[in-house]
């Protein structure tokens, strides 16, 4: 079936409009990610197998073969597709923000805020992060984290009057997602009867406050001859 393409009334063409077929297949495609998230929270990633999220989805292995390759392949694209969608939730909060606490603070929250409603993605960023330690883990799974981590650097480093080395960012990158993704995975083994949420936003201050310390020493010690004031 060809799909029909529309024209607005401003003479731009409208997206085409999608088959019953490809509605469907998307459909699938979406069961069968939906179910391996489910199973990966469950089980990690290891353990599961495609037999496990076909189950899961209630349907047969070689509908997983029409839309992934692999089980490696999967986990890629679910990957990516959740961290391109938390940087993008961390663009939005810290928009227009050009103090350096401030954005600090909203970079935390834009995690909490992402993260307190999928957990089962909390977990797949996690198993992942802790996955790229391996000799043997699952190829290509460092390219997302990077640009994730990048996200952040460019964000601190707009914040600031005086760029910082690609080295410093890149520490202060790493604490921020550090503080987050550590807090969580203990939190939530140790945490009892408590709102995870909750508690971690009470430990936002203290982090924030830390990380601004850090920055400005960072830019001083950068500062050898002392001409420049830097504006905080």
């Amino acid at each position: 079936m060809i799909a029909t393409v529309t024209v607005e009334r401003s003479g731009r063409a409208k997206p085409p409009l999608r088959s019953r077929q490809q509605r469907r297949t998307g459909a699938t495609r979406l069961k069968l990610v939906e179910a391996a998230r489910a199973v990966f929270a469950e089980r990690g990633l290891d353990l599961t197998t495609i037999d496990d999220i076909t189950e899961r989805a209630d349907v047969g292995k070689g509908t997983f073969y029409y839309h992934f390759k692999s089980k490696e392949g999967l986990i890629r694209e679910m990957m990516k597709g959740v961290l391109e969608e938390l940087v993008a939730a961390m663009h939005k909060r810290c928009e227009g923000i050009d103090d350096l606490p401030t954005l600090l603070d909203s970079l935390i929250g834009a995690h909490i805020e992402f993260f307190a409603a999928r957990w089962e993605d909390f977990v797949l960023c996690f198993q992942g992060r802790a996955d790229l330690q391996l000799q043997e883990g699952y190829r290509g799974l460092e390219t997302p984290f990077i640009d994730y981590l990048k996200a952040i650097e460019e964000l601190v480093d707009g914040s600031i009057k005086r760029h910082l080395s690609d080295r410093d960012l890149r520490r202060i990158a790493c604490a921020v997602a550090g503080f987050v993704s550590g807090y969580y995975s203990f939190a939530v083994i140790s945490t009892q009867g408590e709102d995870v949420d909750d508690v971690l936003r009470s430990l936002r201050g203290a982090l924030v406050a830390g990380l601004t310390r850090f920055i400005k020493e960072a830019v001083s010690a950068e500062d050898k001859d002392g001409s420049a004031r830097i504006v905080w």
